[in-house]
């Protein structure tokens, strides 16, 4: 049986993998450092905290974490100001999947982000929690947004199914306990390992059906 339905954000019902790449592509170039082939792939799933630490530790970007974080949170706040990427019927999925689940969200973005996206889609009465990684000790993959989200709506994460797209998320959702539904985006294909750990794997968001959840239970 199925008690909760566990949402990510980036890359499942925002298109913003792209935007947070451009981003801090162009900031880690205009501070000094330098962009590894690894890099994207590795900040998927980082807290604030960790990402960045890592662009100024790691990537040799001139200013300390806590300045990295302000400007580039600041820049995609800009942007979102501009123009939240909603995914093509994300936002029907969610409403669909709220009438029969209680939906929590577990997402790697900064608090005010998370906000502004779902105030942007019409999506934030559809939540009955919503945690970023900024409040846990680690971002995924280790499991603690899922667990913390799952305790926040008194649930059994091993009775949730979580919805991910990127390898770290599907190995945090997992590592949880959670059943995780894996809608990988096409730019960002997931690592072997991780496939493996979900339980279906979907071409698109609009793929995800209640009839499909209710058969993870």
């Amino acid at each position: 049986m199925v008690d909760a339905v566990l949402f990510d954000l980036d890359g499942v019902i925002v298109d913003s993998e792209p935007v947070w790449e451009e981003v801090r592509r162009a900031y880690v170039a205009e501070h000094g450092g330098v962009w590894q082939p690894d890099t994207q792939r590795r900040l998927m799933g980082m807290s604030t905290g960790e990402w960045a630490a890592y662009l100024s530790d790691e990537l040799g970007v001139d200013r300390s974490a806590e300045q990295v974080a302000a400007e580039v949170v600041a820049e995609m706040t800009e942007r979102y100001a501009r123009r939240v990427p909603l995914i093509d019927s994300a936002d029907g999925v969610v409403r669909r999947t709220a009438a029969r689940w209680p939906l929590g969200l577990a997402s790697s973005s900064p608090s005010r982000l998370i906000a502004a996206a779902l105030d942007a889609t019409g999506l934030a009465g559809a939540f009955v929690a919503t945690l970023s990684t900024e409040e846990t000790a680690r971002g995924k993959p280790a499991p603690d947004v899922w667990l913390a989200v799952a305790e926040r709506m008194d649930v059994d994460p091993r009775r949730c199914v979580a919805v991910e797209d990127s390898s770290n998320g599907v190995r945090s959702a997992a590592a949880a306990g959670c059943r995780v539904v894996a809608v990988p985006h096409g730019s960002y294909p997931l690592d072997p390992d991780a496939e493996a750990l979900a339980a279906v794997l979907l071409p698109s968001i609009g793929a995800l059906t209640p009839e499909l959840l209710a058969e993870l239970g």
